[in-house]
């Protein structure tokens, strides 16, 4: 494995942490916070995720050859803050658990893998591109926010994209962190590193949590996680199989549950870091980036306490700028392979722009429908009549 390592697939994969940490750990600080729980169990749930994380990616990388990154479920973390204080922390972990055994056996079912064959090609390229739009727009919106900073970071951006591309994302980094700090946008004299102590948790298994956790927990996870990370992996070439990944994930979801950790799932957004050319050129290497990635989850795991304390010394709008800027080969790669499918363009073309709506119905998010309609429309443009309905029974 050594003769395949490459700066540019760790700086992929650390970056992919950092976004992780910044972005979708503020969401479970939240969750946090309406569950009136002490900064040591938030530590413990911290510690669960990124153990989760890191496990599973490191294990499905080397299996494959191939970047799985792995996170925790974001927007099921999301569902936790409408629920809490009504709903216990033990039956939180019995709902994550009931939850992951969910997902393990629909990936012993192979359902998983139809539906993933049964996307075409462009569609699955507009989904992607369209998740990620929002996060290029708010990139150049932060300019508003934070002028200096944000300027900096995106001429940093375009000096290393034209004279160093292979590490422009390294570069990126270091010139935005140095930028932060020399404009006193930060408090790093709050941040100690100390240790993080797991802390275990009873699970109290409860209809009420299985209806209003568990089950809505596995839906937005397959819509909001599993599908777009799957249909990343497909856009980049990887033919990567869901069963494993599903029992892989699940089952490390049942241990780290009881220690606070909501499921683990495949990753969406930052995955998008690790599979493209920005990794590295060479496909067959970007399996690197996967394990990076879960090396440094590893270490976030062991100074979780740490990493929140950094993270919340940075700008406010300091993530923002980086993961936009950073996913902007994403955004150019995935709108030209939608384009490349000519036969089914304006499908592709709905579906991008569903997608990118941010567009929230019945619970269930953007990528979920943008995939539906692009599918709906694909069959009314697209098939003849009388495949049609042998097309919807293939789905």
């Amino acid at each position: 494995m050594h003769k395949d390592l490459s700066l540019s697939a760790i700086t992929a994969g650390l970056l992919a942490v950092l976004i992780s940490y910044s972005g979708p750990l503020v969401i479970f600080y939240q969750a946090a916070q309406s569950a009136s729980v002490s900064n040591e169990m938030m530590a413990s749930w911290v510690w669960a995720i990124s153990i989760g994380a890191a496990l599973s990616g490191i294990f499905l990388s080397i299996w494959f050859k191939a970047p799985i990154i792995t996170a925790w479920s974001a927007p099921g973390t999301a569902l936790l803050i409408t629920l809490f204080p009504g709903l216990s922390l033990n039956e939180a972990v019995g709902a994550y658990i009931t939850a992951a055994i969910i997902l393990i056996v629909l990936g012993f079912s192979g359902y998983f893998d139809r539906i993933m064959g049964a996307i075409p090609k462009g569609i699955a390229h507009a989904m992607l591109a369209g998740i990620l739009f929002q996060f290029g727009i708010k990139a150049f919106l932060a300019i508003q926010f934070m002028p200096e900073l944000s300027i900096l970071m995106i001429v940093s951006y375009l000096i290393s994209r034209r004279l160093l591309p292979k590490y422009c994302l390294l570069l990126l980094l270091i010139a935005g962190l140095a930028g932060a700090i020399l404009l006193g946008e930060t408090h790093l004299q709050s941040v100690e590193l100390s240790f993080t102590t797991p802390i275990s948790i009873s699970p109290e298994f409860s209809f009420n949590a299985t209806l209003s956790l568990a089950l809505p927990l596995v839906i937005v996870s397959l819509s909001g996680q599993f599908l777009p990370g799957f249909a990343i992996l497909k856009a980049s070439g990887f033919n990567t199989p869901a069963r494993p990944i599903f029992i892989c994930t699940g089952a490390i979801s049942v241990i780290t549950a009881l220690f606070g950790g909501i499921t683990t799932v495949i990753a969406a957004i930052t995955a998008a870091l690790c599979t493209g050319e920005d990794a590295h050129p060479d496909p067959a290497k970007r399996y690197i980036a996967g394990v990076s990635n879960g090396v440094f989850y590893l270490i976030g795991a062991t100074f979780s306490g740490t990493i929140i304390a950094l993270l919340t010394a940075l700008p406010e709008h300091f993530v923002e700028v980086l993961a936009g800027l950073a996913l902007l080969g994403a955004i150019s790669s995935n709108l030209l392979g939608a384009a490349q499918e000519t036969f089914h363009f304006e499908a592709s073309l709905i579906t991008f722009v569903v997608t990118a709506s941010g567009m929230n119905y019945l619970g269930i998010g953007a990528a979920f429908w943008g995939v539906i309609i692009g599918l709906l429309s694909y069959a009314v443009l697209y098939q003849k009549r009388e495949n049609m309905m042998g097309w919807f029974k293939r789905s």
